[in-house]
């Protein structure tokens, strides 16, 4: 990430509805959003005195979670407030897609995202409800390593049963 830490920002404006996926050229221009995004992520969070190389951790987390997750694998709107999201990222989707899921890399991922909805939830784009509600989410570090534990314990067709305790797919509500 550019270290431009020193900069003073304006409130962010930008049309949430820009955000909706739908054609595989929305979630190219989607994902150019994203970036510039995550890049004002970057820079704030530089600005408020973390030292650049934390801030790039933090958004490079935030980065795979919003536009490898979200984005591309759930095809979702990132100002979706659909609580869950962050239970089927750590508790599922990375531990099947991560060659050697690990437990402390879990949790610098979820500092970023944690970190990315403080920012949003600053500039208004989600509300104080769905922050603490993804915080929660955030702070269940101890289910996600047992998800870890219970995926390697997996023998024969017990892969649906795993599955099916933190699914991928989304529950009616």
């Amino acid at each position: 990430m550019a270290e431009r830490c020193d900069e003073d920002f304006e409130t962010l404006r930008l049309d949430k509805n820009d955000f909706d996926p739908g054609t595989l050229e929305d979630e190219l221009r989607i994902d150019g959003l994203c970036k510039d995004l995550l890049l004002r992520f970057y820079e704030e969070t530089c600005a408020q005195g973390v030292p650049a190389a934390e801030a790039t951790a933090l958004a490079s987390s935030a980065d795979y979670f919003i536009r490898d997750f979200v984005l591309s694998i759930k095809q979702m709107n990132i100002f979706s407030e659909r609580p869950g999201i962050i239970r089927q990222f750590a508790g599922n989707w990375y531990i099947v897609n991560t060659l050697e899921p690990d437990a402390a890399e879990i949790e610098r991922h979820l500092q970023g995202i944690r970190a990315f909805y403080r920012f949003l939830h600053g500039h208004g784009l989600i509300s104080l409800h769905y922050l603490q509600t993804m915080e929660r989410e955030c702070d269940e570090r101890d289910f996600y390593a047992s998800r870890i534990d219970s995926f390697w314990d997996i023998q024969g067709d017990g892969y649906g049963e795993w599955e099916r305790q933190c699914s991928l797919r989304d529950q009616p509500h």
